[in-house]
């Protein structure tokens, strides 16, 4: 029966379709309502459904025909109500009478019963067979699309939705429940009926229709007076059987619904969140409910268990996917789709793109976790084969192999792609303890880029100034603490200098954070260094035997190996041998940069944003390659003070700008030079990839060509020619790369493929491989034979490679022959000669490729038996890219610019004339320079007042940032620059305070000073910036006249102090080593206005111009006028004190002369030896006798 295109609506907005019969098919509606008009008239017809028969499903999409067989198995009432409104299909408002009267027809006799199981039964031997049909063809298809699922797919399990959603095809293993095994669905039986049917009762006659929840027909009610229906007859709603519950979608539930031991967390010592030994890295999960995991369940969990607080990556086929909380967090961060994979919520990457989303979860601060197939499904395959591992379970053994491969961090990244940039990030492992009542610590740290180890151990001060220090050089990444010992005041210094992304780890004490005994004992146990005569210690580096007694150093490097063997990199790292001691302040032989000093001047970070913009180190890095910039950094960290090694890299920088063929050289030859020392320490890992490892070694042959460049050149024989002359002869160990594996394979398909004779096992395989493929080509010769046609071929069908694609014409198929697919114009077979080859290539390219790693491992290892050697030459064309830098940033400085002059006098003396602030150059085109003058003929200290924004600390800070460029090497922006290495630059600048620290603005200025009194020496520079203004008046000029005194009078530094108590200038008027200077400014009075000149010169401010600033700023005049006042009695009452008090003590001489008078004088007899802080040194007496002169 064919069903009419015109439809009609219903009340509730669905579409009914009207049927149009024809003849027949009147005829048979007549002879059907027959059986109906017999019964009461008040039963209404059911209103038509849309069509569904044989014809239909032909032509309908697999989709549909998937959902057409679901409904059927899950509501069987439907089908049977479907089945009856087809094979009525009576119009619901068709008029059969005349009048215009719908005919209700209603069966209600035996006749009708019978008849009516006749239909319904044909109509299901017909509808079973062919969703029979569909139901074969889709398991044919599940089959196909999975390479090792062992067990069919129930087609219940799919849902329209599911074609939606992102769900990886896997490859992978059976993942259904281990107690419940999934079973083919069976066929509805057909029954048999006899010809003569039972009588049935009128009242069981409604047994035999579905009910309107089943049917998918809808009962309308008649209205007379209305041509369409009003409203659907009431419909009887099936209940639900008892205990039948519908699935709900992982994704679409918390995991804590399908996991209970979720919703109450605990560590996996099954302590809480809250308690003092509650591990957050771990998670308790009950036996129970390991008994109802799946096997893919288990294997994930296993290993999840172990770092719940990590981001776990586990690859699934092509894909790496996320779990439960993982996958909540991809989703909700980075909007990956969220869909199911049993019964776990989940989101996938694809395995091409793992390194870009592992970066953008570790920028996020997350730690992440890579699980990789230890095997290929055929490689399974192979596995079971052979047999299964003892204490396996068979279901177990179904499951591919998978491992945790690594943990990435972000102080521990090792891939140079996946780093932010070039400088180096630091893991750091920290041992705190007493000595002798004062803080000692020892320090291990790593940057795992390079597999470059420091060790430090130090008793500090009670400020903490070295630790402090190293905390602002080395800027940690990644922290790993001894739980519950880390001071306070310890914990704070790494707070406020350490980033918002940096990571911190506390480990437990003796479990994870080796004792000393212990550590000692793993390294001799690891193997790490192996000796030929046993005594592994002996084979241990220099660095690493010298540490082996030093009991806090040791333990730090213990918590540091107990780490990185968690995240799956220790032995790579350490087997390298790089160790070196840190020294974070370097008296001996570098200037001292403490970390107070390196953020007031802004040496690496501005004050701004934290960035690079505007600070010594952007200003003077000009290096091309990473490395060069690493080691830059350490140069500017660590200044020279050795006049000279300070005039060997002048001389140097001299010699590149006076020749420019060096420079341009080895610019133009390393511009694009690959980060060599990273990439070797990959190597040395064997997790380089191919391409990087050719980047290697044509970084390396570039290196060696320069080099030979730079020879017959003539560096000369200073500090270039030095280096050039201590390059390893690089052509001899980069002769065998040339020739040992096809460089054009290994950049296009990241394969290193030897060449013919130098791996034998690579070239056997080879030779199997090319061997199957020549009886393959045999075989199709003979099939094309067989068969009469030229047009056969071989033809690869997603995995199923090797198809025999046959014509269609060709009808003479042999009967072995299976078909495998088709398409219009041809049919795609095997056969069991042809499957027996496949296998046999598909093993023999398994077996290769496992031999393509081995071979790359041997070449990596070949290549790093010289490692020292490539790393030496790294050094040297790192230290020859620094002297470049320097030249480079030396012409750069424009006019004037000059070379520092060092001299070695006894008495310190730092001189600049028309000296310009190096950093502000680039953007201030109009700078003032200024002179600056300290020590020699002149005194050491400058007494600095002036305005508010007259431009003092400008001063301060360009003086301190002109000594450090003198003794990096670099040329200085002034006209002439001459100097006595400083040992030490101190500062003391701004006005802030230390909220986290619970420090308030004086006690941060308190602290700082005292720092200054306690370390600086005669050859210290020393800047004070408004000392005192934390506090009251009184007390802030009291504390800055004291320091101000014991600097100038007993330590002798040179240095600056501003400050805007200019009392201080009278107090100070006739001492020896005090000069007061102001900055030049122009006043109008009448307009309240400052202009500022910027300019340096002698004598003492008339004032702050508070008040004019004030107006400048725009503070209302009537404010301003009372300030004035108000500011004018102070001013006038203070004068009067002072005067009184000058009249009372009989002269000018301030308290700090009567205190070294009075030491002079006391009682030698009562003074103990070294007479303690308070005493006073020759240098002090002198100063004392030149102001007693002077007054």
């Amino acid at each position: 029966m064919a069903e009419d295109s015109s439809q009609q609506k219903t009340p509730s907005g669905r579409v009914l379709k009207k049927s149009t019969s024809s003849t027949q098919n009147m005829k048979s509606q007549k002879s059907i309502l027959g059986f109906f008009q017999k019964s009461s008239p008040s039963t209404t017809a059911a209103s038509p459904a849309p069509r569904n028969d044989a014809s239909q499903e032909l032509v309908s999409s697999p989709a549909q025909r998937a959902a057409s067989d679901r409904k059927s198995r899950k509501n069987p009432g439907s089908r049977f109500g479907t089945d009856v409104s087809r094979s009525l299909n009576i119009g619901g408002n068709k008029n059969v009478a005349g009048g215009g009267q719908s005919i209700t027809p209603v069966p209600s006799s035996d006749a009708v019963g019978s008849r009516m199981k006749e239909l319904i039964e044909a109509r299901s031997r017909l509808h079973v067979g062919q969703s029979t049909r569909g139901r074969s063809l889709k398991r044919r298809k599940t089959a196909a699309s999975s390479s090792d699922e062992d067990e069919f797919k129930d087609d219940n399990e799919f849902s329209d939705d599911d074609l939606d959603d992102f769900v990886v095809p896997d490859n992978s293993e059976d993942e259904g429940k281990p107690s419940k095994k999934r079973k083919r669905p069976s066929n509805v039986p057909i029954k048999v009926s006899s010809s003569k049917s039972p009588p049935v009762p009128d009242e069981e006659l409604d047994l035999e229709f579905p009910d309107a929840s089943a049917s998918s027909a809808l009962k309308w009610t008649y209205d007379p007076n209305d041509t369409e229906p009003s409203k659907p007859r009431p419909a009887v709603i099936r209940n639900p059987v008892q205990g039948e519950k519908k699935k709900v979608k992982a994704h679409m539930s918390e995991p804590d619904q399908r996991y209970p031991w979720l919703a109450n967390i605990m560590d996996i010592d099954r302590n809480p969140p809250g308690h003092p030994d509650y591990d957050p890295r771990t998670i308790y999960i009950p036996p129970l409910a390991w008994s109802k995991f799946s096997p893919f369940e288990k294997q994930y969990w296993e290993i999840k268990q172990k770092f719940w607080d990590t981001v776990v990556f586990f690859k699934k086929g092509k894909f790496y996917e996320l779990y439960e909380n993982d996958a909540t967090i991809g989703h909700q961060l980075f909007d990956l789709k969220l869909t199911d994979r049993v019964n776990m919520r989940m989101v996938g990457v694809p395995e091409m793109s793992l390194d870009h989303w592992a970066n953008q979860f570790v920028a996020k601060g997350f730690k992440i976790a890579r699980v990789d197939q230890s095997e290929s499904a055929l490689g399974k395959e192979m596995r079971e084969k052979q047999g299964k591992p003892a204490g396996t379970t068979g279901k177990q053994d179904k499951i591919i192999k998978r491992e945790l491969a690594c943990v990435l961090t972000s102080g521990t990244l090792v891939d140079g792609a996946m780093l932010q940039d070039d400088m180096s990030t630091y893991c750091v492992a920290i041992k705190e303890a007493l000595v002798n009542d004062l803080p000692a610590f020892g320090i291990a740290f790593v940057d795992t880029a390079t597999g470059q180890f420091y060790l430090a151990e130090f008793i500090d001060d009670a400020d903490m100034t070295k630790f402090e220090t190293f905390v602002a050089q080395t800027r940690p990444q990644e922290l790993l603490l001894e739980k519950s010992v880390m001071s306070t005041k310890a914990l704070r210094i790494l707070k406020n200098n350490t980033g918002p992304t940096t990571l911190w780890n506390y480990l437990k004490p003796g479990k994870e954070f080796w004792e000393a005994d212990i550590t000692v004992r793993e390294l001799d146990a690891s193997n790490y260094f192996v000796s030929e005569d046993g005594d592994n210690i002996e084979a241990w580096p220099e660095a690493l035997r010298e540490a082996r007694d030093k009991e806090f150093v040791m333990s730090a490097f213990g918590a540091l190996i107990q780490y990185l063997r968690m995240l799956k990199i220790e032995r790579d790292l350490i087997t390298i041998g790089n160790f070196t001691w840190y020294d974070p302040i370097k008296k001996a032989t570098n200037l001292v940069l403490d970390g107070q000093t390196l953020i007031n001047l802004e040496i690496f970070a501005n004050s701004f944003d934290g960035g690079q913009e505007g600070t010594l180190f952007q200003l003077l890095n000009r290096c091309i390659t990473p490395f060069g910039k690493r080691m830059f950094k350490q140069w500017v960290c660590h200044p020279l003070m050795d006049a000279k090694k300070i005039n060997a890299r002048l001389d140097a920088v001299d010699a590149l700008n006076a020749d420019s063929g060096v420079q341009n050289q080895f610019s133009s030859q390393l511009t694009k030079m690959p980060d060599l020392e990273r990439l070797i320490s990959r190597v040395h890992a064997g997790s380089c990839k191919a391409q990087d490892f050719l980047r290697v070694l044509e970084g390396f042959e570039q290196i060696d060509y320069t080099m030979g460049l730079l020879k017959e050149t003539g560096p000369g024989e200073g500090v270039i020619g030095q280096l050039v002359a201590s390059m390893p002869e690089l052509s001899d160990h980069l002769k065998y790369w040339k020739t040992a594996f096809d460089r054009t394979k290994a950049k296009d398909s990241g394969i290193l493929v030897p060449e013919a004779g130098v791996e034998e096992d690579f070239d056997a395989s080879q030779d199997r491989i090319t061997e199957i493929e020549s009886q393959l080509d045999q075989l199709l010769k003979k099939a094309r034979k067989q068969l009469g046609s030229t047009a056969i071929v071989y033809r690869d069908n997603g995995k199923e490679i090797y198809q025999l694609e046959v014509p269609i014409k060709i009808k003479n198929i042999p009967k072995s022959w299976d078909q495998m697919s088709a398409t219009k114009q041809a049919k795609r077979f095997y056969f069991p000669e042809l499957r027996s080859l496949i296998r046999e290539l598909q093993e023999a390219q398994e077996t290769h490729n496992q031999i393509v790693k081995e071979v790359a491992g041997r070449f990596y290892a070949r290549f790093d038996e010289n490692y020292s050697t490539w790393l030496a030459a790294v050094k040297i064309i790192a230290q020859l890219d620094c002297l470049i830098s320097l030249a480079k940033a030396s012409s750069a400085l424009g006019y004037p610019s000059c070379r520092p002059v060092f001299v070695d006098n006894e008495r310190s003396v730092l001189e600049f004339h028309e000296l310009r602030h190096p950093c502000m150059l680039p953007n201030v085109g109009d700078f003032i320079p200024n002179d600056v003058e300290l020590g020699g003929n002149t005194a050491n200290i400058n007494l600095l007042t002036g305005a508010n924004a007259a431009g003092k600390s400008t001063i301060l800070r360009m003086t301190c940032t002109a000594v450090i460029m003198a003794q990096i090497g670099c040329h200085v922006p002034c006209q002439s620059a001459r100097l006595t290495p400083v040992d030490r630059v101190m500062s003391r600048l701004g006005a802030n305070d230390n909220i986290f620290a619970s420090q308030s603005t004086f006690f941060v200025e308190l602290s700082e000073t005292k720092k200054i009194l306690s370390e600086a020496t005669p050859r210290s520079l020393v800047i004070l910036d408004e000392l005192g203004r934390g506090t009251s008046s009184y007390d802030g000029v009291a504390v800055a006249q004291a320091v101000l005194h014991h600097v100038a009078t007993h330590i002798g530094a040179l240095g600056f102090f501003a400050t805007h108590y200019h009392s201080l200038a009278a107090e100070f008027e006739g001492h020896p080593e005090i000069a007061p200077r102001r900055m030049r400014i122009h006043v109008d009075e009448e307009e309240r206005r400052v202009t500022f000149l910027y300019k340096l010169e002698e004598g003492v401010a008339e004032g702050s111009f508070g008040m004019h600033c004030a107006s400048m700023c725009g503070i209302p005049n009537k404010v301003v006028e009372r300030a004035e006042i108000a500011a004018k009695q102070w001013e006038h009452t203070s004068r009067l004190k002072e005067s009184l008090e000058r009249q009372k003590g009989g002269g000018l001489i301030g308290l700090g002369w009567w205190s070294d008078v009075a030491w002079v004088l006391k009682d030698k007899s009562s003074v103990v030896e070294g007479d303690g802080p308070g005493a006073i040194t020759e240098r002090g007496i002198e100063v004392l006798l030149k102001a007693i002169k002077n007054l």
